[in-house]
């Protein structure tokens, strides 16, 4: 490191502002290490100030303390039922590191200031396997987001609206069902009440990011420089010293004594990334400033990458032109819908996890087109957040992309889809009897969880009889993807041989994910990224400087 020069030094420099980022933070902090956050962008919070904010973390101390049953055995029986072996990233050894983590980020977080709830009615999306449970997914409560102050400004996805995770499921049944319906008005009063008392609630994943941004950018006066994109590692040796970065227009050389976290999140909003890894340019609902810049500069510096193929993956409704995607879950698990190919077939469990509908659209045929067809009752009881915007559906029926017809035969036409009649036909009969025999929709608590009660013999199944029917447009669509840069227990980025990049960390969508190519539970994303953040900056502050 001699002749180096260097602008600033900090003992941990964070590359990136979402929940991995940030979480690494609070453990530097926590470590009484000085940090320092660089965003690309002009936004902070990452994709997970865009999510739903819920965490998976198994075996958990909210679960306990509620008495709910859960273990470290029977959180890794899961693991391995669910993810399996894909690789370095899906190692036996990263699997105990994310549980054996998850009491120390909450506790900390805790410490921090955060208020936790559990989603106790959520299921794990595989709950019927080995070690499968319901409730393991925990979130921050709904906040005052004044305490931000000016930081507020520049949270992505800055929206003040006090949802739950565990408010979704009901609320997009409020006026169907009697559970939907008190959801419903405690969520109305929750957020009047919020303004009654000067106070500007926020929640799901804005809610986490504001918590962890009072705590270190506010309450504890952590720097995080905006418009700082990474442009390269500092090497002394085969050792990462720190980092270059440019801040408004001027180049900097910043030293991090204990190391570099990148946590700069995936590759989605990187078009030729995605054809050359994908093979579609999809339709990403993440931050949009993840453009792959950190992976790729990690890969130069030496580091392996895995699963580049995958994202979370999904189905969103196809956007019109300069608007967002619409990423659906609920809304196709719900009675009087199916979803069918171009010819008018279905070709999936319309209830199953997002992640196994999106490989399956995958499989059938990425271009599709799909669609998600609907009676009349579909669009009446339940809340459709595709749909909610009059002057959008006018447009979207102008643009192909939503279709409305009094019978099924109208849309099969318009639609070019022939078999579409006879598939509804098949599918009625289904719905009666309380059993697809097709695709076993319905079966696992999973489909359940999104259904509707009322409507018997199974909530996920109800005939599409009634008109006016509409046809909605669907494509694959995905929350970030999931590949990246290979780290060990520690979030420690290795070469292809297995050995540490000393001073180089990554998580997050930065990293390949210990996931694997499934999504074993709600917030699968965001409880890994914390966990492991924290689990690197508790390495870092065991190293020397």
């Amino acid at each position: 490191m001699a002749g180096q020069h260097f602008d600033h030094t900090y003992d941990v420099v964070v590359v990136g502002s979402g929940g991995a980022a940030l979480a690494t933070a609070m453990g530097a902090v926590d470590e009484g290490l000085s940090v320092l956050l660089v965003e690309s962008t002009d936004r902070w919070g990452g994709s997970t100030a865009m999510s739903g904010g819920g965490l998976w973390l198994p075996d958990n101390p909210l679960m306990r303390r509620a008495g709910v049953g859960d273990s470290r055995e029977e959180a890794l029986a899961y693991l391995e039922a669910t993810v399996g072996d894909e690789g370095v990233s899906t190692s036996r050894a990263r699997k105990e590191a994310f549980v054996d983590g998850v009491e120390d980020f909450v506790t900390t977080a805790e410490q921090f200031g955060m208020v936790f709830a559990r989603a106790k009615d959520y299921p794990d999306y595989y709950p019927e396997l080995p070690g499968g449970k319901v409730g393991r997914a925990v979130e921050v409560e709904p906040l005052d987001s004044r305490p931000l102050r000016e930081w507020w400004s520049t949270l992505r996805n800055a929206v003040p609206l006090p949802a739950k995770t565990d408010d979704v499921w009901l609320l997009g049944r409020a006026w169907s069902t009697p559970g939907g319906f008190v959801r419903g008005a405690r969520f109305v009063l929750r957020a009047l009440g919020g303004l009654v008392r000067g106070r500007r609630l926020v929640g799901i994943g804005v809610a986490l990011a504001t918590a962890f941004g009072t705590a270190l950018l506010v309450e504890r006066g952590v720097p995080l420089w905006l418009r700082s994109p990474l442009e390269d590692l500092l090497l002394d040796g085969d050792r990462v010293v720190g980092v270059r970065v440019r801040r408004d227009g001027t180049e900097l050389r910043i030293r991090a004594t204990r190391g570099v976290m990148l946590a700069g999140g995936g590759f989605e909003h990187n078009r030729d990334w995605r054809q050359k890894h994908h093979g579609i340019d999809g339709t990403p609902s993440g931050n949009p400033g993840n453009l792959g810049g950190p992976i790729e500069i990690a890969q130069r510096a030496g580091a392996a990458v895995e699963l580049m193929d995958e994202a979370w993956w999904g189905a969103s409704v196809a956007p019109l032109p300069g608007s967002a995607p619409g990423f659906i879950v609920g809304e196709r698990s719900m009675p009087f819908s199916i979803m069918v190919d171009a010819a008018g077939e279905r070709f999936a469990n319309e209830s199953e996890s997002y992640v196994d509908l999106g490989h399956h659209m995958l499989a059938h045929g990425a271009d599709g087109p799909y669609w998600l067809v609907a009676d009349a009752r579909h669009a009446h009881r339940y809340l459709r957040t595709h749909a909610l915007d009059p002057r959008a559906n006018k447009a979207m029926c102008a643009a192909g992309i939503m279709a409305r017809a009094d019978t099924v035969e109208e849309p099969a036409a318009t639609l070019g889809a022939p078999r579409l009649r006879a598939t509804v036909d098949r599918f009625n009969a289904f719905a009666r009897s309380g059993v697809d025999g097709d695709f076993g929709r319905g079966n696992s608590a999973y489909d359940r969880y999104y259904g509707d009660p009322t409507v018997r013999p199974n909530p996920n199944l109800g005939p599409l009889e009634k008109g006016p029917f509409t046809a909605f447009r669907v494509v694959v669509g995905d929350l970030g993807t999931k590949g990246g840069v290979v780290t060990d227990a520690e979030g420690r980025a290795l070469r292809e041989d297995g050995s540490v990049i000393e001073g180089l960390y990554s998580a997050g969508n930065n990293s390949a994910s210990v996931m694997g190519r499934t999504y074993p539970g709600p917030g699968s994303t965001i409880g890994p990224a914390t966990v492991f953040g924290l689990r690197a900056a508790r390495h870092m502050a065991r190293r020397s400087a």
